[in-house]
C-alpha cells in the first residue's frame, strides 16, 4: 500500500508535518501507554476479570433446566437438575477443599450475602467486615439482609489498605468480604 502511494516506508509520511505536533503525538502516546491496564494483574470479581468460559458452558447453560436459578419442587420435574447441581457442588467441595459449595444462587450480591450468613452462622459471630472497593450493589444487597452489622472500610483512592482492614477487625468479625 506505501508503494502505491509513493513512499517506502510510514514515517515517510510524516516528514511534512511540524516537529512540534509529531512530539504532543509522542506524548500522548506515552501517556496511554502509561495508561495501559494489560500491565496489572486484575482481583476484580463479579466478572470482570479475564476468564475462559469453553463453549460447552454456553451450550448446558441455555438449557431450559439449568437458565434459572430457581428450582421447581416436584420430583419428577427437577431430579435432573438437583441430581447435576449436587454432582456440581460435590466436585467444587473436592476440588477447592471447602466444606461447602452453592450452586444455586440468582447473582453475585446473593452470593456475597450466603457467604456471610454463612460465616455468622459458622462463628457465632454477627460483623462483617467489607472493603470499600467491593461493587457498591453489592454492598447495599449486604445491608439489606445485615443491616447495622456491616462495617463498610473505605478505601482512600486506591486499593483497600491492609492496615485499614485490619483496624476493623474485632472478636465480633464473622468475615471480611473483599
Amino acid at each position: 500500500m506505501l508503494a502505491a502511494i509513493g513512499v517506502a516506508r510510514f514515517e515517510d509520511l510524516l516528514a511534512a508535518v511540524p516537529e512540534e505536533v509529531l512530539e504532543a503525538r509522542q506524548r500522548f502516546g506515552e501517556r496511554a501507554r502509561a495508561n495501559d491496564g494489560d500491565r496489572a494483574v486484575s482481583f476484580l470479581g463479579g466478572g470482570l476479570y479475564d476468564h475462559y468460559i469453553p463453549a460447552a458452558v454456553d451450550a448446558i447453560a441455555m438449557r431450559s433446566e439449568f437458565a434459572t436459578a430457581y428450582t421447581p419442587y416436584q420430583p419428577e420435574v427437577a431430579q435432573g437438575s438437583l441430581t447435576a447441581m449436587f454432582e456440581f457442588q460435590s466436585m467444587i467441595v473436592e476440588l477447592t477443599g471447602t466444606e461447602v459449595a452453592n450452586a444455586s444462587l440468582y447473582d453475585g450480591a446473593t452470593a456475597a450475602v450466603e457467604a456471610a450468613l454463612l460465616a455468622r452462622h459458622q462463628t457465632g459471630r454477627a460483623r462483617i467486615v467489607v472493603a470499600g472497593a467491593l461493587h457498591p450493589h453489592v454492598r447495599e444487597v449486604l445491608r439489606t439482609y445485615l443491616e447495622r452489622d456491616v462495617t463498610v472500610v473505605e478505601d482512600r483512592g486506591g486499593p483497600c489498605a491492609r492496615e485499614d482492614l485490619a483496624a476493623a477487625l474485632g472478636p465480633d468479625v464473622a468475615a471480611v468480604l473483599y
